[in-house]
């Protein structure tokens, strides 16, 4: 496994033949977004794409596959680009230079999956959250082994491919050891990460003196 942001120029030779994946966390903004990771976020997209450019030498991205899309469809990506525009914008303008995108979800699996996170956000009692968590953990699994057949069958030998996924669900991925797993963390990632921490250490210290945050 390789960090982009820490590469400068890709050894051509040491990647040659070898299935590539080029991995970027699926970061997104919501309509309440603070201006200030608003701002940040465009950054990291920017960045994303500009790192994935400088791989070029090491593999052209052949393959895309991306978290939520169950199928290839206008209507399917048009879904995504009202969740995540930029990332959108990133996967089109790969298909544009010749790369394939992949459904990456089977719905028997992810509207299930959906369906019981959302019930563990209100549920109450132990005894229901321990029978809901069961069945969650379990589609997790088959959603986590679906996802590595879907690679196994699409990307080939020499083939690089784009990843675009939650960091917490790609770590759950166990790659077959001829695929070389690159991270893209562009400079601006380090900065949102930085950013969320302040943000918690500051409501932490308001809750303890009893403030409360400001409608945003």
């Amino acid at each position: 496994m390789s960090e982009i942001g820490k590469i400068q120029k890709p050894d051509v030779e040491q990647f040659a033949g070898k299935r590539k994946l080029y991995f970027v966390r699926n970061l997104y903004l919501t309509d309440n977004s603070p201006e200030e990771y608003t701002t940040l976020f465009h950054a990291y997209w920017d960045e994303v794409s500009e790192q994935i450019e400088k791989m070029r030498a090491a593999g052209d991205v052949s393959k895309i596959f991306c978290e939520s899309l169950l199928s290839t469809s206008k209507n399917s990506l048009e879904a995504f680009d009202r969740m995540n525009e930029r990332a959108g914008q990133l996967i089109r303008k790969r298909i544009r230079e010749g790369a394939e995108l992949i459904p990456f979800e089977k719905e028997e699996i992810f509207g299930p999956l959906l369906d019981w996170s959302n019930c563990l956000m209100v549920v109450q009692t132990k005894e229901v959250f321990d029978k809901i968590i069961a069945i969650y953990n379990e589609l997790v699994e088959q959603r986590t082994e679906y996802m590595l057949q879907v690679i196994e069958r699409h990307l080939s030998a020499g083939e690089a491919g784009l990843l675009l996924m939650k960091d917490e669900d790609r770590v759950k991925l166990q790659f077959p050891k001829d695929i070389e797993l690159f991270l893209v963390t562009p400079p601006s990632y380090d900065n949102i990460l930085k950013w969320f921490r302040e943000e918690m250490r500051s409501r932490q210290e308001k809750e303890a003196s009893g403030q409360k945050d400001p409608e945003r």
